[in-house]
């Protein structure tokens, strides 16, 4: 791979997949502002000279080879994959049996790029209330989220110890802030606030936001603190990360109840939070998370630099037509 600087890429040539994604989409702008030349991949029609289409699901191995074999990048970011929407078999197909595919398509090139490989804190399964979960933690995932994910970190280790493959893994908290996707808890919360304000404009009475019980407390990172994981993750040296799992959060469990109160607050809407009754059925998520993010600042000199408040004010900004509340 050829080298850079480190948190500058300029001159790399960085291929996303999932490129039109949430992160995937901010990642590609990031890297084309640091003078990386982009090549952006999503099974959406291609929109500009730096979009390819494909579909990364039917794509096999030897079509992915020839892709990478005629663009010759240096860094390849996989963004790609299920998240919430979908069963567990589309999960396997988008989070698992794409890594297979891409780290044999990777490995058996000439001259293999590094490859970042997206993970999530659901990975690891419950934490330990006040700890930080370090990367040697044996996960145990309760989601097929969690599980599917799994499956891809560990092709991408294998990869790494069996063929020699440049490869790093992120585990990445719970995204959050600008441009979050609607389905998300954050998203609904947010465009029933935008909502809420266009009907107290002129007077009207807005619903109550009733939302599940907030009992679990999060571990959060703000999107461009996420990026600029990936950005480093491209250009560290390879005795330092390849092979590696790196933890990528704000390192604080953040109690839900409290995040969605402080929306509230800062949207400026006078609007009544009703939490629905806590059921007795079986949890099907954990209760804690909380990433020990220390290996991030030791192996890429990155960690988190924005506040919980810079993500909320821009994630409210796109959805309330109100200027966004700046009480702290």
């Amino acid at each position: 791979m050829r080298t850079a600087e480190r948190g500058g890429a300029a001159g790399l040539r960085v291929v996303v997949l999932g490129g039109t994604g949430y992160l995937g989409r901010r990642i590609g702008e990031a890297f084309r502002a640091d003078g990386a030349q982009v090549h952006l991949v999503s099974r959406g029609p291609a929109k500009d000279a730096c979009h390819v289409r494909m579909d990364l699901l039917t794509a096999d191995a030897a079509e992915l080879a020839e892709f990478f074999r005629q663009l010759r990048p240096d860094v390849v970011v996989n963004a790609a994959g299920r998240v919430w929407q979908g069963d567990e078999a589309e999960m396997t197909a988008g989070n698992a049996d794409l890594v297979v595919r891409l780290t044999r398509a990777l490995a058996g090139l000439p001259h293999p790029p590094r490859l970042i490989q997206l993970g999530t804190i659901h990975e690891y399964g419950a934490g330990t209330p006040s700890a930080g979960t370090r990367e040697e933690q044996e996960p145990a995932p309760v989601t097929p989220y969690g599980r599917t994910k799994l499956l891809g970190t560990r092709t991408v280790l294998k990869a790494a110890a069996d063929d020699g493959l440049d490869a790093v893994v992120l585990r990445v908290a719970n995204v959050i802030g600008a441009g979050v996707p609607a389905g998300s808890l954050f998203g609904r919360v947010a465009a029933h606030l935008g909502e809420a304000a266009r009907l107290q404009s002129p007077g009207e009475k807005p619903d109550e936001l009733r939302l599940p019980p907030l009992r679990a407390h999060r571990d959060l990172v703000d999107v461009y603190d996420a990026v600029d994981a990936v950005r480093a993750a491209a250009t560290a040296p390879r005795a330092d990360v390849s092979g590696q799992v790196i933890n990528v959060g704000r390192g604080e469990a953040v109690p839900m109840h409290a995040l969605i109160d402080r929306m509230v607050e800062l949207s400026g809407v006078d609007l009544p939070v009703v939490e629905a009754a806590a059921t007795p059925s079986p949890r099907t998520d954990v209760a804690w998370q909380q990433l020990d993010v220390s290996r991030a600042l030791r192996l890429l000199g990155w960690q988190p630099r924005r506040t919980l408040d810079d993500s909320l004010r821009d994630l409210l900004a796109a959805a309330v037509p109100a200027p966004v509340n700046g009480r702290t």
